[in-house]
């Protein structure tokens, strides 16, 4: 390796670094003070769709409570310190681009961001209460509930993630289509195993039960098919752009 390449590596892998720690220590003072001043109202936030029933949750470990205010506390820094983050990953990428590509990765970026905060919105509003009432009515007929914090938190997690990342299936296809794997008439011929994959992935990713399931598929589908129709207006990337 020539001593040219060896500096640019050196100076990319720096960049790197510094995108990292810039980063990390963003999300490390958002998560102090959000711990230290802002800990009881996000753990009350994440609360509210079971305490909102007169549903109480219950501590089983003696670092159950802890642990979870400590996650609570992590995630809601991630979320606030995404600008800083955006920010760096920008910086990082956007010298290597030309002025058509920056204009095209900044949009993508900023769809996909849009889509999955959507995605997680729109499940914790309205998708998440129904499963809250459907889990606790089944249960209420069998023995008494009681839900530890933990659990509960993890679920939410387990519940919400998935919606948000699955509502990124406009800019996957978007994306291929640019590059030229797929276009209208594929995306029409295919979808009646799309609605398969979407009812398995459906059935995967969300808690075992009808309600949850049908949410999540619905939308997707919904989403497929706005995509599909957006495939329409895609123009594919030529070679001699691709290779540049």
């Amino acid at each position: 390796m020539s001593t040219d390449k060896k500096q640019a590596l050196y100076e990319h892998v720096m960049a790197l670094r510094r995108v990292f720690l810039v980063s990390l220590a963003a999300v490390g003072i958002l998560f102090v003070l959000f711990f230290y001043l802002f800990c009881d109202q996000l753990v009350d936030f994440v609360l509210y769709p079971v305490r909102s029933r007169g549903i109480s949750v219950i501590s089983t470990a003696v670092s159950e409570a802890l642990m979870t205010q400590l996650k609570v506390c992590l995630i809601a820094a991630v979320v606030a310190g995404m600008p800083v983050i955006i920010q760096q990953i920008w910086s990082f990428v956007s010298p290597a681009l030309y002025p058509h590509e920056k204009k095209l990765f900044a949009g993508l970026f900023f769809a996909a961001l849009l889509l999955f905060l959507t995605g997680v919105v729109f499940c914790y509003l309205y998708v998440f209460p129904l499963a809250i009432n459907l889990f606790w009515a089944a249960a209420d007929t069998v023995a008494t509930a009681m839900w530890s914090v933990k659990e509960y938190f993890n679920f939410v997690l387990s519940f919400v993630l998935p919606f948000g990342l699955m509502f990124e299936l406009p800019v996957v296809i978007f994306m291929l289509a640019k590059r030229g794997k797929v276009n209208y008439a594929k995306l029409a011929g295919w979808r009646k195993y799309v609605v398969l994959i979407i009812a398995v992935a459906a059935a995967i990713l969300t808690p075992p039960d009808v309600v949850s399931q049908c949410m999540l598929a619905l939308p997707m589908y919904l989403l497929y098919e706005v995509a599909t129709q957006l495939a329409r207006f895609v123009k594919p990337s030529q070679p001699e752009e691709e290779e540049a």
